[in-house]
């Protein structure tokens, strides 16, 4: 059967490529980006000429134009069966000189969006009886490394909300999964935000002077481990590919630092299943 497939954040990076390798598989592709009429319009042209991929305006910060969007493609196809949640954009910088509303937005993208999704295509999928919401997280998703503070804080919260949910629908054939990957050369790091409120930053002297070093690093960092981001895309197919209640909820991809992510993991999930265990959940481990 072809999968029924939505991506959001499609104009770039991970869902770009994850677009190209689901519609390469022969699924029906729903590709998501904002402004296909404007700065986006040439990706959208080009992504659009793709067999099985149809693109879609969709402002995911917007809840009529997410639900739209996802009641227009089960109208159309009869099903939805796999969301990728993977639109967002990196925060960095000195946390104190995030405002609230810096804060908000930051948590809009990557949070509030991805519910808004899962909201409007989780009803088709119980009822289906089979789903797959894959979030894309992060490894600063398990651990928060400073001057990447307000970022870590948003991709943190996309953790509680698949952990949680993965134990309570897949009992109803929906698998909720993560991708946790570490840096990657893509185009979000020119989508860098930082806080708006610089009066804060001369307060911290030679400090104020980290997030550049980062940078650099980062770009040490790729020069020698060289990763692909086509790892990424391909752990979402293998997911996808992968039969439902069989789906791990964390997959890490990070050739660089994903062992202590990974050791996270276990660790945590020892004590997890410890924990469902002792309050009367033990059959949801199953």
């Amino acid at each position: 059967m072809k999968k029924v497939v939505f991506i959001t954040g499609t104009n770039s990076g991970f869902g770009w490529l994850t677009a190209h390798s689901v519609a390469a598989l022969g699924y029906t592709v729903y590709a998501t980006m904002r402004d296909t009429k404007g700065k986006n319009e040439a990706k959208a042209i080009e992504l659009g000429n793709v067999p099985n991929i149809t693109v879609l305006d969709v402002e995911i910060t917007n809840n009529e134009s997410v639900t739209n969007a996802i009641n227009g493609i089960i109208e159309k196809e009869g099903r939805i069966d796999v969301v990728v949640n993977n639109a967002g954009y990196f925060g960095g910088g000195i946390a104190e000189s995030y405002s609230v509303t810096d804060v908000q937005e930051m948590f809009d993208v990557h949070v509030n969006a991805t519910w808004r999704t899962i909201k409007a295509a989780l009803p088709t999928m119980r009822n289906q009886g089979e789903g797959l919401i894959v979030n894309i997280s992060s490894g600063l998703g398990r651990f928060s490394a400073p001057f990447m503070t307000v970022y870590n804080a948003a991709k943190f919260a996309v953790e509680g909300l698949s952990e949680g949910l993965h134990y309570e629908v897949r009992p109803l054939g929906v698998d909720v999964a993560m991708i946790q990957p570490g840096a990657f050369p893509t185009e979000i790091f020119g989508k860098t935000k930082t806080g708006s409120d610089e009066s804060v930053v001369a307060g911290y002297g030679e400090l104020a002077n980290i997030p550049a070093k980062i940078g650099e690093g980062m770009g040490q960092l790729f020069e020698a481990v060289k990763p692909n981001p086509q790892q990424v895309a391909d752990a979402v197919v293998k997911l996808i590919e992968t039969p439902k209640g069989q789906r791990p909820l964390r997959t890490v991809v990070d050739l660089a630092t994903g062992t202590f992510t990974e050791t996270a993991n276990k660790a945590v999930k020892e004590q997890y299943d410890n924990f469902l265990t002792a309050f009367g959940m033990q059959d949801l481990l199953k």
